[in-house]
């Protein structure tokens, strides 16, 4: 699974953007006013329970994923390489870590920006629909 999230204007409009290539999936989403590192939590929290909800409880427990963020900070937060100081962060993790507890593997691999093209254009085709539409109003 791909996921990325991405504020403009930091904190600003966020979306979140995910793609699981296996299941032939794409969301993106607008998600209200956030920081970068939020979004990115975000992503990767919509991600798993999405992937949950489309193979089924049982699957679930036999099934490995690979998360491909190019957020650093966070792929080392979740590896356990990095301190999670601020609360917010705290509070992804453990909902992350819950989730991962329903899948026989979880694992958290940073990529370059490069090769998350398609998650990002999801992010970015979210943020870009939300502001088309506040430009109606």
């Amino acid at each position: 699974m791909f996921t990325d999230g991405g504020a403009r204007n930091n904190p600003g409009p966020a979306a979140i953007g995910v793609w699981i290539p296996t299941l032939d999936k794409k969301y993106g989403e607008y998600i209200g006013e956030k920081t970068n590192n939020v979004a990115e939590y975000e992503a990767l929290i919509f991600g798993l329970k999405k992937i949950k909800s489309l193979v089924g409880k049982e699957k679930t427990k036999k099934t490995s994923v690979e998360c491909f963020l190019d957020s650093e900070l966070v792929v080392k937060q979740l590896n356990h390489e990095y301190k999670l100081k601020e609360e917010y962060i705290q509070k992804n993790f453990i909902l992350i870590w819950n989730l991962m507890l329903d899948f026989q593997k979880v694992i958290f691999s940073h990529i370059m920006r490069e090769e998350n093209k398609i998650a990002d254009a999801l992010v970015n085709e979210a943020l870009d629909e939300k502001e088309k539409q506040t430009s109606l109003l």
